[in-house]
């Protein structure tokens, strides 16, 4: 799966049914690396982060650093003042989708101290870099969208995601307050999901290898500084009120961004979703096959949002190739689609951010009224 070393010893094995992929039937995946491999080294470039990616990285941390200054220094008016918060809610998420997501896979850098770095930008943030490890890097890129295992479509019982997950009658309208809750997420994930996961010593049902003396000391002195400089700072400077509504609107837009961009990958009509307990083992399809079902692409053209987004909107050559920076995803795509041909698999694309969100507010209508 590609997996780093780091990756495969941080999540220990499931509690729940284990899950087996099946054997490959074809020299698909196999060809597809070969392919991959024979590119970088034809172009006689490395497959990590390239200057372009470290300029913008900069130019993330820079907007978003400064953005919070003129938070604290200046006296800025109200209305401004909270435009400033959604604008810093909108750089955050650009420094996950592009900072501190590739460091957590090892593409940002071919240095790991670099990439280490990289992905403890997630602590800056409010999360947990270890935690975010777990949940994404080992869980979510091998269970993609396996019912009861992949914790980035757990159910929450305001959504309904499946029909594998319990319906209640308020999902009937779930296309439509959807934005509300992603909009909330961050806040959920900062004050409360980091904090089960920690104490649970779990992510869902899948237990975390022990942290050592010094991820806990760093658990708890990002969160304290965390809170200390998002809350107690500006609340000496605007009082409390003010601080609470700058705060819930920075979140707000933080959540909503990152939400929906996972959620166009992911959870939309063109996308299997499986049963973990109800399954036959091994699953019918081998893991790359797998992800290829599960997953999908938007808006590939369209080079504003694969700048922002990190490349997530290249999810498929995400998926299949998660140690690979995703700077070289446009490259990856022609590759890959004619590996899809040549072996009749099929390849999951949305040619818009517009038709991704049609379909995934589709899908969340027809689930709730199936």
């Amino acid at each position: 799966m590609l997996l780093t070393a780091e990756d495969r010893v941080i999540t220990e094995v499931p509690v729940k049914k284990k899950i087996r992929f099946g054997s490959p039937r074809t020299l698909f995946f196999a060809d597809l690396r070969k392919e991959v491999q024979a590119y970088f080294q034809q172009k006689g470039i490395e497959s990590k982060g390239t200057t372009g990616l470290y300029l913008k990285a900069a130019f993330f941390i820079i907007s978003y650093l400064g953005g919070y200054a003129l938070l604290v220094s200046a006296s800025l008016p109200a209305a401004v003042s909270l435009v400033v918060c959604a604008y810093l809610g909108f750089i955050a998420a650009g420094i996950g989708f592009n900072l501190m997501h590739d460091g957590a896979h090892g593409s940002f850098s071919s240095k790991n101290w670099i990439n280490e770095l990289a992905a403890y930008s997630v602590n800056m943030l409010g999360g947990d870099a270890v935690l975010w490890k777990n949940k994404h890097n080992m869980i979510h890129h091998t269970y993609t969208n396996i019912e009861g295992h992949d914790q980035d479509i757990a159910q929450m019982p305001v959504l309904l995601l499946n029909d594998m997950q319990k319906k209640y009658a308020f999902h009937k309208y779930q296309h439509i307050y959807c934005f509300f809750v992603y909009g909330l997420s961050s806040l959920l994930w900062v004050f409360l999901l980091d904090f089960i996961k920690y104490f649970s010593g779990k992510v869902g049902t899948h237990k975390i290898a022990s942290y050592t003396l010094r991820d806990h000391l760093i658990f708890w002195a990002s969160k304290i500084g965390y809170f200390s400089a998002y809350l107690i700072i500006p609340s000496m400077i605007w009082g409390w009120s003010a601080t609470i509504l700058g705060f819930v609107v920075y979140h707000f837009t933080l959540g909503l961004t990152l939400s929906v961009v996972f959620q166009l990958a992911h959870v939309v009509e063109n996308t299997d979703f499986i049963d973990g307990e109800a399954t036959e083992e091994p699953l019918e399809n081998e893991w790359a096959i797998h992800q290829l079902k599960t997953t999908t692409n938007f808006a590939t053209k369209n080079s504003f949002i694969t700048w922002f987004v990190g490349g997530l909107n290249y999810q498929v050559e995400h998926h299949l190739f998660p140690n690979i920076s995703h700077v070289h995803y446009p490259a990856l795509n022609s590759i890959l689609k004619n590996a899809c041909e040549k072996y009749e698999v099929v390849y999951n694309e949305y040619g818009t951010f517009s038709e991704a969100l049609g379909s995934h507010l589709r899908h969340l209508r027809n689930t709730a009224n199936n």
